[in-house]
């Protein structure tokens, strides 16, 4: 049985990258989430919850038991120490979990994997387990526009977001394939992507 393609993902917020994946998706791509696994892992319950509670206190956890998202982003965003920390503890298990889901899909004959990764470009760790790096693109004024509409944040939150981020010019630099999601309809972009896939194989 032939290896998998194995497509790393990425782009700023509000990009419309969880767009291009649900296409992949419907193209038949197993896709591994790592937002999602790192929501899993802070969740109440997560695997990540105790360490969490041990380095920043019990007042960063919600009565729920979850990690008080809201929170640790305000105090990772001001505090480049507390961030190290943070991802100290969830990046080993998002990338174990990563690890067990890619071994799965690959077991059930996946011809195509998209590790779907907001920070592939920040991370070292990434490029050398990837065929591919499909980037997904757009002008920061879109992103801004995108991410305040859907996610009710002020403005001045969504520019400290993009600005912790890889800039566009380095998503671009590190692409094997770009995706420009800029002025097009939703229609168009699953076309793009679409066509896109028939060269992943899919």
């Amino acid at each position: 049985m032939s290896r998998p393609l194995r497509i790393g993902l990425t782009g700023g917020i509000g990009s419309g990258k969880s767009t291009v994946a649900r296409v992949l998706a419907d193209c038949g791509a197993a896709i591994i989430d790592a937002d999602a696994i790192s929501r899993q892992v802070t969740a109440a319950g997560g695997a990540a919850i105790p360490e969490l509670a041990r380095q920043f206190g019990a007042a960063m956890i919600t009565a729920d038991g979850a990690l008080d998202r809201d929170q640790m982003r305000q105090l990772a965003f001001s505090d480049p120490a507390a961030r190290q920390q943070l991802e100290a503890i969830v990046h080993p298990l998002v990338s174990q979990e990563t690890l067990r889901q890619s071994a799965l899909a690959e077991a059930a004959g996946a011809a195509c994997i998209v590790f779907d990764v907001p920070l592939l470009v920040e991370s070292r760790r990434w490029r050398q387990q990837l065929d591919r790096v499909l980037v997904v693109d757009c002008t920061e004024a879109t992103q801004i526009a995108r991410v305040m509409a859907r996610n009710a944040l002020p403005r001045e939150g969504v520019e400290n977001i993009i600005a912790s981020q890889a800039s566009r010019k380095q998503r671009r630099a590190a692409a094997d394939s770009c995706i420009c999601n800029e002025g097009l309809s939703l229609p168009e972009l699953q076309a793009l992507v679409r066509q896109l896939a028939g060269s992943f194989g899919l």
